[in-house]
């Protein structure tokens, strides 16, 4: 526990990547709008390199940074997963192990499935 009385571990940053700009945004709205993740930023375009089939590709993609709760998880990539074209979508998450108090039960506040309601 810190010393504002969260685990480290309940809050993420989620990481993911879609193939162009509507994909992106669609993603974002539908995390928001089912109260999944909070405050999905959409990166710039980027240029990622990697191997698929075989050979070493090139694209570029555009970035989803999203704060949720380690809760919302599985919801989360399950909805991501859903919106996503990609045949394995980039879903990852770091925990937030830091944030001021007020941010931090901002996000717990935005993705609880109640408070929607």
């Amino acid at each position: 526990m810190t010393e504002w009385g969260m685990a480290l571990s309940d809050h993420l940053e989620v990481r993911v990547t879609a193939p162009n700009l509507v994909q992106a945004n669609r993603i974002a709205a539908q995390v928001v709008g089912r109260r999944l993740a909070a405050f999905p930023q959409v990166v710039a375009p980027i240029s990622s390199t990697y191997w698929w089939a075989g050979e070493v590709q090139q694209a570029e993609e555009w970035l989803l940074l999203m704060k949720t709760t380690t809760d919302r998880f599985d919801d989360l990539a399950a909805c991501v997963r859903e919106l996503q074209s990609y045949e394995v979508p980039e879903i990852v998450a770091v925990p937030i192990v830091q944030g001021t108090p007020d941010y931090l039960e901002w996000i717990r506040r935005e993705t609880a499935p109640e408070y929607g309601e």
